[in-house]
């Protein structure tokens, strides 16, 4: 038994030092979350097991839980670079398939079309700006900034403002409301699923996603002309890893001693 119970502490080990691994290397991550590993113990009993007999048999992962803190914010200069200081998602839509993404990642930029999109040209979803009413729409669709105005006069730049609020600059000297930057909301975050380029996916357990403006409804306001640094804290993880290679050697340890305790008990000579 002591074999395969420290045989689940090897792999155990293996999966906290493979979290760790990944955190650390994505220290440098724009929009990046670290992420880390709950174990739970296992034991050899059932309810009609004296309870003062029951005997441990090791441990197993419970969760990799995802951890969705702030983290720093850089400033870069760029007016669609874009941090969430605060609670909040961007939403990105696929111009492929139409698979719909979240992310803290806010390296935009603007492709032939005007359309703002992510580096994996995903199209950024906004909150339209409707001119005769004054309002903001209450459903995300794709954020394009128009090349030439209703006069004719060709695109110049853009500002993007603390509540979300994206205006185009043309040539002539006029400006439009293209519409307030839409953030995503879950009921439990920690259940999106990773998809890889600072990418989430709404799941069951995240529940679906709830869209607001920014600095309303709990939500963060915008920084333009800034990233949201990776949360991975360097020293925090690099405790962790000594920590899970102490895990590692001390139940490779144990499995030696056990060994050497077989082989006393074969090589027993009557």
């Amino acid at each position: 038994m002591t074999l395969s119970t420290s045989l689940n502490g090897l792999k155990n080990a293996q999966t906290e030092l493979n979290v760790i691994s990944n955190n650390l290397a994505n220290a440098e991550t724009s929009g990046f979350k670290k992420s880390r590993v709950n174990f739970s113990d296992i034991v050899a009993g059932s309810a009609y097991t004296n309870p003062k007999l029951v005997q441990g048999i090791g441990s197993t992962v419970k969760s990799i839980d995802q951890n969705f803190s702030t983290g720093a914010i850089n400033s870069t200069g760029s007016a669609l670079d874009m941090a969430i200081n605060g609670e909040g998602f961007y939403t990105v839509v696929s111009p492929i398939n139409g698979d719909v993404y979240y992310t803290r990642n806010g390296n935009f930029t603007t492709d032939s079309t005007g359309n703002i999109v992510d580096q994996s040209n995903n199209i950024v979803q906004v909150l339209a700006y409707d001119s005769a009413t004054g309002t903001y729409a209450a459903t995300p669709s794709n954020g394009n900034l128009p090349k030439v105005n209703g006069a004719g006069a060709a695109y110049a730049g853009v500002q993007v403002k603390t509540d979300g609020k994206i205006v185009a600059a043309y040539a002539d000297g006029t400006t439009t409301t293209v519409g307030k930057i839409a953030l995503a909301a879950f009921v439990s975050p920690s259940g999106l699923l990773p998809m890889g380029t600072q990418q989430w996916q709404a799941t069951g357990l995240s529940g679906a996603a709830s869209y607001f403006q920014p600095t309303t409804n709990g939500m963060g306001n915008i920084l333009s002309g800034s990233l949201e640094a990776s949360n991975v804290d360097m020293a925090e993880e690099m405790v962790g890893l000594i920590t899970s290679q102490r895990f590692f050697q001390a139940n490779a340890k144990a499995i030696d001693t056990a060994t050497q305790i077989a082989d006393a008990v074969i090589n027993l000579r009557g």
